[in-house]
């Protein structure tokens, strides 16, 4: 399974072990709302979290041993609209190092919540 797949799966079934797993513990994630960078420790506390957003229609776009690129649509928790959310990753030692995110909000009137 590819790193993308897996990483997908693991999230979408809370599954913060298998995360643990393909998140590397020096990875960097740089959302594209609130100019924040994420750790891993971040990234898993937001999957074990009762904020986590859910996806559907994730596509990989192109994956190889060192890049993966991505969509989604994904929804989230706190009244914020869907977004369509393209991502670019890093990999190293077959686990994501980076990863940063662009968005399309999906409604006429988007506002973004918590910023």
């Amino acid at each position: 399974m590819s790193i993308i797949a897996a990483y997908n799966e693991a999230w979408d079934n809370g599954n913060v072990d298998a995360l643990a797993k393909l998140i590397h513990d020096e990875c960097v994630f740089n959302p594209h709302v609130g100019g924040i960078t994420m750790s891993k420790a971040d990234i898993l506390g937001f999957a074990g979290s009762e904020n986590t957003p859910t996806s559907e229609h994730n596509r990989t776009l192109f994956e190889n041993e060192e890049v993966g690129i991505a969509h989604s649509i994904v929804h989230f928790t706190n009244d914020s609209d869907s977004e369509a959310v393209l991502s670019f990753m890093r990999f190293k030692d077959g686990q994501i190092i980076s990863m940063e995110t662009g968005a399309t909000p999906l409604s006429e009137d988007y506002k973004l919540i918590g910023n």
